[in-house]
Protein backbone atom coordinates (compact mmCIF):
# COMPACT_ATOMS: atom_id res chain seq x y z
CA UNK A 1 0.00 0.00 0.00
CA UNK A 2 1.20 3.52 -0.97
CA UNK A 3 1.23 5.59 1.71
CA UNK A 4 0.11 10.00 0.18
CA UNK A 5 3.21 12.17 -0.28
CA UNK A 6 1.35 14.18 2.22
CA UNK A 7 0.71 11.97 4.65
CA UNK A 8 4.71 11.21 4.58
CA UNK A 9 5.22 15.30 5.49
CA UNK A 10 2.87 14.97 8.26
CA UNK A 11 4.63 12.06 10.00
CA UNK A 12 7.83 13.75 9.21
CA UNK A 13 7.12 17.47 11.08
CA UNK A 14 5.59 15.10 13.78
CA UNK A 15 9.21 13.42 14.34
CA UNK A 16 10.95 16.77 14.44
CA UNK A 17 8.40 18.31 16.17
CA UNK A 18 8.72 15.24 18.67
CA UNK A 19 12.65 15.58 18.47
CA UNK A 20 13.01 19.48 19.27
CA UNK A 21 10.75 19.35 22.04
CA UNK A 22 13.20 16.45 23.88
CA UNK A 23 16.24 18.47 23.27
CA UNK A 24 14.05 21.43 25.24
CA UNK A 25 12.89 18.94 27.85
CA UNK A 26 16.71 18.19 28.00
CA UNK A 27 17.85 21.30 28.52
CA UNK A 28 15.74 22.24 31.21
CA UNK A 29 16.75 19.53 33.24
CA UNK A 30 20.35 20.37 32.91
CA UNK A 31 19.30 23.85 34.67
CA UNK A 32 19.78 24.36 38.53
CA UNK A 33 17.26 26.22 40.37
CA UNK A 34 17.12 28.43 43.56
CA UNK A 35 15.01 28.45 46.94
CA UNK A 36 15.51 31.73 49.58
CA UNK A 37 14.53 30.01 52.73
CA UNK A 38 13.36 33.59 53.85
CA UNK A 39 12.22 36.76 52.65
CA UNK A 40 8.79 37.62 50.08
CA UNK A 41 9.70 34.80 48.03
CA UNK A 42 10.79 31.81 50.20
CA UNK A 43 10.09 28.47 49.86
CA UNK A 44 9.70 29.40 45.66
CA UNK A 45 11.65 27.02 43.37
CA UNK A 46 13.08 29.05 40.58
CA UNK A 47 14.76 27.77 37.43
CA UNK A 48 17.90 29.28 36.30
CA UNK A 49 17.53 31.33 33.44
CA UNK A 50 19.29 29.79 30.05
CA UNK A 51 21.86 32.49 30.09
CA UNK A 52 23.31 31.14 33.06
CA UNK A 53 21.74 27.27 33.58
CA UNK A 54 23.97 27.10 36.98
CA UNK A 55 24.74 28.68 40.23
CA UNK A 56 28.13 26.71 39.93
CA UNK A 57 29.67 27.92 36.65
CA UNK A 58 33.13 26.46 35.43
CA UNK A 59 35.57 28.31 33.59
CA UNK A 60 36.78 32.59 33.19
CA UNK A 61 33.81 35.02 32.99
CA UNK A 62 31.30 32.34 32.97
CA UNK A 63 28.14 33.82 34.37
CA UNK A 64 26.17 32.28 37.73
CA UNK A 65 22.64 31.95 38.29
CA UNK A 66 21.17 33.54 41.70
CA UNK A 67 18.57 35.64 43.54
CA UNK A 68 18.17 38.50 45.32
CA UNK A 69 16.25 36.78 47.86
CA UNK A 70 14.64 40.63 49.58
CA UNK A 71 13.16 41.49 46.12
CA UNK A 72 9.66 40.78 45.64
CA UNK A 73 10.47 39.50 41.80
CA UNK A 74 10.44 35.96 42.48
CA UNK A 75 13.08 35.36 39.34
CA UNK A 76 16.87 34.09 39.46
CA UNK A 77 19.10 36.50 37.61
CA UNK A 78 22.70 35.96 35.90
CA UNK A 79 25.63 37.80 37.07
CA UNK A 80 29.68 37.00 36.37
CA UNK A 81 31.72 35.40 38.72
CA UNK A 82 34.78 37.61 39.99
CA UNK A 83 37.50 38.04 41.69
CA UNK A 84 37.24 39.36 45.22
CA UNK A 85 35.73 42.93 45.11
CA UNK A 86 37.87 44.81 47.31
CA UNK A 87 35.18 47.37 48.20
CA UNK A 88 32.26 44.64 48.70
CA UNK A 89 31.05 43.28 52.02
CA UNK A 90 33.04 40.48 53.42
CA UNK A 91 36.62 41.83 51.88
CA UNK A 92 39.79 41.97 52.93
CA UNK A 93 42.35 43.72 51.03
CA UNK A 94 44.88 46.17 50.69
CA UNK A 95 47.06 47.80 54.15
CA UNK A 96 44.39 45.13 55.64
CA UNK A 97 41.64 47.25 54.83
CA UNK A 98 38.17 45.23 55.97
CA UNK A 99 34.42 45.77 55.24
CA UNK A 100 31.97 43.75 57.52
CA UNK A 101 29.04 42.46 57.51
CA UNK A 102 27.57 46.25 58.01
CA UNK A 103 29.27 47.36 55.54
CA UNK A 104 31.69 50.16 57.40
CA UNK A 105 35.41 50.02 56.05
CA UNK A 106 38.14 49.36 59.27
CA UNK A 107 41.35 49.01 59.11
CA UNK A 108 43.14 46.28 61.53
CA UNK A 109 47.25 46.79 60.91
CA UNK A 110 48.24 43.24 63.72
CA UNK A 111 51.89 42.76 63.30
CA UNK A 112 54.46 41.79 60.81
CA UNK A 113 55.33 37.73 60.34
CA UNK A 114 52.45 37.29 63.19
CA UNK A 115 48.99 35.17 62.60
CA UNK A 116 45.72 36.86 63.80
CA UNK A 117 41.93 35.19 63.85
CA UNK A 118 39.50 36.67 61.13
CA UNK A 119 36.75 34.34 61.86
CA UNK A 120 35.95 32.20 64.69
CA UNK A 121 32.85 29.83 65.24
CA UNK A 122 32.41 26.35 66.42
CA UNK A 123 32.76 24.63 63.11
CA UNK A 124 35.09 27.01 61.15
CA UNK A 125 38.32 28.88 62.41
CA UNK A 126 40.22 31.18 59.65
CA UNK A 127 43.46 32.67 60.14
CA UNK A 128 45.54 35.34 57.87
CA UNK A 129 49.36 35.17 58.29
CA UNK A 130 50.65 39.01 57.99
CA UNK A 131 53.62 40.31 56.53
CA UNK A 132 55.02 43.90 56.44
CA UNK A 133 57.58 46.28 56.01
CA UNK A 134 58.62 49.31 58.60
CA UNK A 135 60.32 52.12 57.07
CA UNK A 136 62.99 53.47 59.00
CA UNK A 137 61.50 56.59 61.69
CA UNK A 138 57.78 54.94 61.36
CA UNK A 139 56.52 53.52 64.35
CA UNK A 140 53.84 50.46 63.20
CA UNK A 141 54.18 48.50 60.32
CA UNK A 142 52.37 48.56 56.84
CA UNK A 143 51.16 45.18 56.81
CA UNK A 144 49.45 43.08 53.84
CA UNK A 145 47.96 39.32 54.18
CA UNK A 146 50.46 36.76 52.92
CA UNK A 147 48.10 33.57 53.67
CA UNK A 148 44.87 32.07 55.00
CA UNK A 149 45.11 29.31 57.21
CA UNK A 150 41.69 26.78 57.58
CA UNK A 151 40.14 25.11 60.28
CA UNK A 152 36.87 23.05 59.45
CA UNK A 153 35.83 19.75 61.23
CA UNK A 154 39.00 17.59 61.10
CA UNK A 155 40.80 19.15 58.29
CA UNK A 156 42.93 22.02 57.69
CA UNK A 157 43.82 24.10 54.61
CA UNK A 158 45.91 27.06 53.63
CA UNK A 159 46.47 29.19 50.74
CA UNK A 160 49.93 31.70 50.40
CA UNK A 161 50.77 33.98 48.41
CA UNK A 162 54.62 33.24 47.20
CA UNK A 163 57.35 35.39 47.71
CA UNK A 164 58.50 37.28 44.80
CA UNK A 165 61.15 39.90 44.09
CA UNK A 166 59.68 41.07 40.67
CA UNK A 167 56.08 40.39 40.15
CA UNK A 168 55.54 38.92 37.05
CA UNK A 169 52.15 37.90 35.35
CA UNK A 170 53.05 34.46 33.96
CA UNK A 171 54.03 33.01 36.97
CA UNK A 172 51.14 31.81 39.42
CA UNK A 173 52.11 33.27 43.24
CA UNK A 174 49.59 30.73 44.74
CA UNK A 175 50.50 27.68 47.09
CA UNK A 176 48.18 25.10 48.24
CA UNK A 177 48.06 22.62 50.94
CA UNK A 178 45.13 20.16 52.31
CA UNK A 179 45.87 18.64 55.85
CA UNK A 180 49.67 19.69 55.69
CA UNK A 181 50.13 18.36 51.90
CA UNK A 182 50.97 20.19 48.90
CA UNK A 183 48.10 20.51 46.61
CA UNK A 184 48.98 20.34 42.34
CA UNK A 185 46.49 22.72 40.99
CA UNK A 186 46.73 23.00 37.08
CA UNK A 187 47.13 26.42 35.53
CA UNK A 188 43.77 27.33 33.81
CA UNK A 189 40.48 28.51 34.42
CA UNK A 190 39.28 25.24 34.07
CA UNK A 191 41.50 24.00 36.80
CA UNK A 192 39.42 22.29 40.30
CA UNK A 193 40.40 20.24 42.89
CA UNK A 194 38.39 18.44 45.33
CA UNK A 195 39.46 17.04 48.76
CA UNK A 196 38.83 13.45 49.21
CA UNK A 197 36.08 13.37 51.25
CA UNK A 198 34.48 15.78 48.83
CA UNK A 199 33.84 18.65 51.23
CA UNK A 200 36.21 21.19 49.88
CA UNK A 201 36.93 22.84 46.40
CA UNK A 202 39.49 24.71 44.72
CA UNK A 203 38.50 26.37 41.60
CA UNK A 204 40.34 28.88 39.40
CA UNK A 205 38.19 31.66 37.98
CA UNK A 206 42.07 32.65 35.88
CA UNK A 207 44.62 30.88 34.20
CA UNK A 208 46.72 31.95 37.35
CA UNK A 209 46.45 33.74 40.65
CA UNK A 210 42.83 33.66 41.43
CA UNK A 211 40.69 30.98 42.86
CA UNK A 212 37.65 30.36 44.54
CA UNK A 213 37.61 27.91 47.74
CA UNK A 214 34.27 26.42 48.98
CA UNK A 215 33.43 24.60 51.64
CA UNK A 216 29.70 23.65 51.14
CA UNK A 217 27.21 25.07 53.92
CA UNK A 218 30.13 26.69 55.47
CA UNK A 219 32.03 28.97 53.87
CA UNK A 220 32.92 30.66 50.21
CA UNK A 221 36.26 32.40 49.58
CA UNK A 222 37.35 34.08 46.85
CA UNK A 223 41.46 35.03 46.51
CA UNK A 224 43.64 36.89 44.19
CA UNK A 225 47.03 37.56 44.50
CA UNK A 226 48.44 40.94 43.91
CA UNK A 227 52.18 43.00 44.24
CA UNK A 228 52.51 46.13 45.83
CA UNK A 229 52.77 48.23 42.49
CA UNK A 230 55.28 51.81 42.05
CA UNK A 231 52.26 54.02 42.50
CA UNK A 232 50.79 52.16 45.52
CA UNK A 233 54.65 52.49 46.98
CA UNK A 234 54.97 56.26 45.46
CA UNK A 235 51.19 57.07 46.69
CA UNK A 236 51.62 55.63 50.18
CA UNK A 237 55.51 55.66 51.01
CA UNK A 238 55.71 52.33 52.00
CA UNK A 239 59.37 52.34 50.86
CA UNK A 240 59.30 48.64 49.54
CA UNK A 241 62.52 47.37 49.15
CA UNK A 242 64.06 46.20 45.48
CA UNK A 243 63.86 42.49 46.53
CA UNK A 244 60.90 42.23 47.52
CA UNK A 245 57.00 42.89 45.76
CA UNK A 246 55.45 42.00 48.76
CA UNK A 247 52.59 39.71 47.33
CA UNK A 248 50.14 39.60 48.96
CA UNK A 249 46.22 38.36 48.85
CA UNK A 250 42.77 40.03 48.51
CA UNK A 251 40.23 37.94 50.19
CA UNK A 252 36.27 38.06 49.93
CA UNK A 253 34.27 36.14 52.14
CA UNK A 254 31.14 34.69 51.51
CA UNK A 255 29.53 32.47 55.12
CA UNK A 256 26.65 29.91 55.40
CA UNK A 257 24.61 29.69 58.89
CA UNK A 258 27.49 31.07 61.35
CA UNK A 259 26.58 31.16 64.78
CA UNK A 260 25.47 34.67 66.60
CA UNK A 261 29.13 34.16 69.07
CA UNK A 262 31.05 34.39 65.62
CA UNK A 263 34.25 36.48 66.99
CA UNK A 264 37.32 36.92 64.82
CA UNK A 265 38.80 40.55 63.44
CA UNK A 266 35.78 40.79 60.85
CA UNK A 267 33.79 37.41 61.93
CA UNK A 268 32.50 39.98 65.17
CA UNK A 269 30.91 42.19 62.64
CA UNK A 270 28.82 39.36 61.66
CA UNK A 271 26.98 38.58 65.25
CA UNK A 272 23.44 39.50 64.93
CA UNK A 273 23.85 42.57 67.70
CA UNK A 274 27.00 43.94 66.28
CA UNK A 275 27.36 47.51 66.53
CA UNK A 276 30.47 49.12 64.72
CA UNK A 277 33.05 51.38 66.89
CA UNK A 278 33.35 53.51 64.13
CA UNK A 279 32.92 57.06 64.91
CA UNK A 280 30.77 59.23 61.99
CA UNK A 281 32.97 60.50 59.50
CA UNK A 282 36.07 59.05 61.05
CA UNK A 283 37.97 58.35 57.32
CA UNK A 284 40.56 55.45 58.73
CA UNK A 285 38.55 53.79 61.47
CA UNK A 286 41.26 51.86 62.56
CA UNK A 287 39.85 48.20 64.99
CA UNK A 288 42.23 46.40 67.72
CA UNK A 289 42.20 43.13 69.21
CA UNK A 290 45.31 41.91 68.51
CA UNK A 291 45.81 40.39 71.88
CA UNK A 292 42.40 38.54 71.68
CA UNK A 293 42.73 37.16 67.76
CA UNK A 294 46.45 36.63 68.19
CA UNK A 295 46.97 32.86 67.31
CA UNK A 296 50.58 31.19 67.56
CA UNK A 297 50.14 29.53 63.87
CA UNK A 298 48.23 29.49 60.66
CA UNK A 299 46.73 26.65 61.20
CA UNK A 300 46.22 27.19 65.65
CA UNK A 301 42.76 28.07 66.96
CA UNK A 302 44.60 29.41 70.41
CA UNK A 303 43.48 32.87 70.26
CA UNK A 304 42.22 34.35 73.81
CA UNK A 305 38.60 35.08 71.68
CA UNK A 306 38.92 31.75 69.77
CA UNK A 307 35.77 29.08 69.75
CA UNK A 308 36.59 26.73 66.84
CA UNK A 309 35.99 22.86 68.22
CA UNK A 310 37.16 20.39 66.01
CA UNK A 311 34.51 18.03 64.61
CA UNK A 312 31.84 20.62 65.31
CA UNK A 313 28.68 21.12 63.45
CA UNK A 314 27.00 23.57 65.77
CA UNK A 315 27.49 26.28 63.51
CA UNK A 316 25.41 24.63 60.26
CA UNK A 317 23.11 22.50 62.28
CA UNK A 318 19.49 23.44 61.68
CA UNK A 319 19.32 22.44 65.44
CA UNK A 320 21.62 25.36 66.90
CA UNK A 321 19.64 27.63 68.66
CA UNK A 322 22.69 30.67 67.78
CA UNK A 323 22.40 30.35 63.81
CA UNK A 324 22.22 33.71 61.83
CA UNK A 325 21.02 33.80 58.94
CA UNK A 326 20.61 36.82 56.16
CA UNK A 327 17.87 36.39 53.78
CA UNK A 328 17.62 39.57 52.74
CA UNK A 329 20.52 39.40 50.52
CA UNK A 330 21.81 38.18 47.50
CA UNK A 331 22.01 34.26 47.77
CA UNK A 332 23.76 31.38 45.26
CA UNK A 333 26.20 29.00 45.48
CA UNK A 334 28.61 30.56 43.59
CA UNK A 335 30.27 34.01 44.86
CA UNK A 336 29.33 37.12 42.78
CA UNK A 337 30.88 40.52 42.69
CA UNK A 338 30.10 42.67 45.72
CA UNK A 339 28.58 40.32 47.87
CA UNK A 340 29.74 38.85 51.02
CA UNK A 341 27.12 37.91 52.66
CA UNK A 342 25.70 35.42 54.78
CA UNK A 343 22.74 33.05 53.67
CA UNK A 344 21.18 29.50 54.06
CA UNK A 345 20.94 27.21 51.59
Amino acid sequence: MKIPGSLNILILLQLICITWTSQVLAKKTLTDSVTCSSGPCSGISMPCPAQCPTTTPNGQNKKACIVDCSSPICAATCINRAKPNCNGRGAACQDPRFIGRDGVVFYFHGKSNEHFSLVSDTNLQINARFIGHRPAGRTRDYTWIQALGILSGSHSISLEATKAAKWEDEIDHLKFSYDGEEISLSEGALAVWNSPDGNVKLERVADKNSVILSIPRVVEIAVNVVPITKEEDRVHNYQIPSDDCFAHLEVQFRFFGLSAKVDGVIGRTYQPDYETPAKLGDAMPVFGGEDKYRTTSLLSADCKDCLFKPNSNDGNSKNSPFLVEYGTLKCSSGLSRGVGIVCKK
